[in-house]
């Protein structure tokens, strides 16, 4: 989803004329792209660019943020319009497969580990609706699990289990649930806990809220039958989940995103799952917020790997196809707790 939910908080009035009179300053004065209203059709290949950037620009040696040591950053970028708009991210063996809010799934190399790095492209053709129109492909939670792939759409509410290779689709869902979830700030956040149930967890309405809408889930959400039940998430004051992944101790880490006046910033929770019962509320403890000065942008992704007994924690950024002022960022963090 774009940040902030724009069109959301210029009708319930949380924006005063001001604030809204700069923000289409802004958008006239730099000629900003409204991203596509279709998912880009067609697969293939593209060059991808890795341009290395700090944490902190004017101060490069600056690493440590809360639980987190900054390793290495990038921008990412390619010649192909199809690349961007990425919600959820999965890094396994030095590859790194994420999702776009455009139905297109994209792998691509690790910096550092391909001479000639490409990004490959995969349009996702099954899905909710008849065709592939930018309302039934706003995929945005992503997890990979073996040869399986799930992904959350959040404007249909749906879960859907796909091979993991040829994208044929195995398995769908509209869980009750989730069905009075708001279409633009619906299913956000999937993952699957240590004793195989699934988690998901709504975007949520920017209205202040201290909480929003979860779902468990006994087995594979994608299942019509599988049992769920409904739970609370409360949420950092300001901010709303976008994504969610396991640690190798079974708790979860949930990725935050705020915006305040056209400044962009995300908090990380660490959450402990393994006590959750029906009608229980998620809380976590915040173990690090990025925001300006530092490097930052739409933080939708994170994914969690481990490196020479070092737990390392990825995050990307969701540029919403706005390339004249905004960036796909993947960072590298390694958690400290």
């Amino acid at each position: 989803m774009k940040p902030g939910g724009f069109s959301e908080r210029i009708w319930e009035g949380r924006w005063s004329r001001a604030g809204l009179t700069l923000l289409v300053f802004l958008i006239l004065a730099t000629i900003i792209p409204a991203g596509p209203r279709r998912p880009m059709e067609g697969g293939g290949e593209a060059p991808l660019i890795y341009t290395p950037v700090t944490l902190a620009a004017d101060d490069p040696g600056f690493r440590q943020l809360g639980r987190l040591y900054f390793v290495a950053g990038w921008s990412l970028s390619s010649p192909d319009d199809r690349f961007g708009g990425l919600s959820g991210l999965h890094v396994e063996g030095g590859q790194a497969t994420a999702i776009s809010d455009a139905g297109m799934v994209m792998t691509f190399p690790l910096p550092g580990t391909a001479p000639a790095p490409r990004v490959r492209f995969q349009p996702v053709e099954q899905g909710p609706g008849p065709n592939r129109q930018r309302l039934t492909r706003d995929t945005e939670g992503l997890w990979i699990e073996g040869d399986r792939l799930w992904l959350t759409y959040e404007r249909q509410n749906a879960i859907w289990r796909y091979d993991r290779a040829s994208l044929a689709g195995q398995s769908e869902a509209r869980p009750p649930l989730m069905r009075r979830w708001r279409g633009n700030s619906g299913a956000e956040a999937i993952v699957r806990l240590a004793d195989g149930r699934f988690l998901i967890i709504e975007e949520g309405r920017d209205n202040g809220a201290p909480t929003s809408q979860a779902v468990l889930f006994a087995g594979d959400p994608s299942l019509p039958e599988t049992p769920s039940a409904p739970l609370i998430y409360r949420r950092p004051s300001g901010y709303r989940a976008t994504d969610a992944t396991l640690l190798p101790d079974g708790r979860i880490l949930i990725l935050n995103r705020g915006l305040s006046w056209l400044r962009l910033s995300a908090k990380l929770l660490l959450a402990d799952p393994r006590q959750l019962r029906p009608g229980g509320t998620i809380e976590g403890q915040e173990i690090a917020t990025l925001e300006a000065p530092l490097t930052v942008d739409n933080m939708e992704g994170v994914s969690v790997t481990q490196e020479h007994g070092r737990t390392i924690v990825w995050l990307v950024s969701d540029d919403d196809f706005m390339r004249m002022f905004r960036h796909t960022l993947l960072l590298k963090f390694e958690l400290r707790l």
